[in-house]
């Protein structure tokens, strides 16, 4: 009797592990994305590479640049704030060598992220959060936030909704100085 009750739970765990893996294995496109381990990763070179994140992973990038202060943009192509946010995201970038900015897409498709960033000239690294961890993380029902943190990792200061070039004047004074 026992050795009936165990086997389709052993099964049951197995079928499940299998289905909890394929679903972090591949990205929303089908094809494989794993999201990378959380050692030894570095943010991307270029704006587009897109490296899938999850919560654990971006910490670790992160950790990757302490020493210089950071500002994280969570954004998707549909969002209209942050449609507005992007140029001055973008400019500030331009203007702040000091500082190391880095995007999140969330809750987006790789296809949208990819036509967004080259439409909209981010020339900052970015990476690709579809499911949305990143957001959840921070307890905001959706894009944008912005995120600030000093040379050191700490976090200065959490903006969820759209930013105004005062916010962000006064954040990159804070976390520059």
């Amino acid at each position: 009797m026992v050795v009936m009750l165990v086997r389709p739970f052993v099964v049951l765990i197995a079928a499940t592990t299998l289905l909890m893996g394929a679903c972090t294995w591949f990205g929303d496109d089908g094809d494989p994305s794993p999201v990378p381990s959380p050692t030894n990763v570095a943010l991307p070179s270029t704006p587009d590479e897109l490296p899938p994140v999850d919560v654990a992973t971006l910490d670790a990038m992160l950790a990757g640049v302490r020493g210089t202060p950071v500002v994280v943009n969570v954004w998707a192509s549909w969002c209209e704030p942050c449609e507005r946010e992007i140029p001055m995201l973008v400019t500030a970038a331009g203007d702040h060598p000091d500082v190391r900015f880095v995007g999140v897409n969330s809750l987006d498709s790789r296809e949208g992220a990819e036509s967004y960033i080259s439409e909209h000239g981010i020339t900052y690294p970015n990476v690709f959060d579809p499911e949305g961890a990143i957001l959840t993380d921070r307890d905001a029902i959706g894009p944008p936030v912005t995120v600030f943190y000093d040379a050191d990792g700490t976090e200065v200061a959490s903006i969820v909704g759209e930013i105004d070039q005062e916010t962000l004047d006064e954040q990159l004074a804070a976390i520059s100085s």
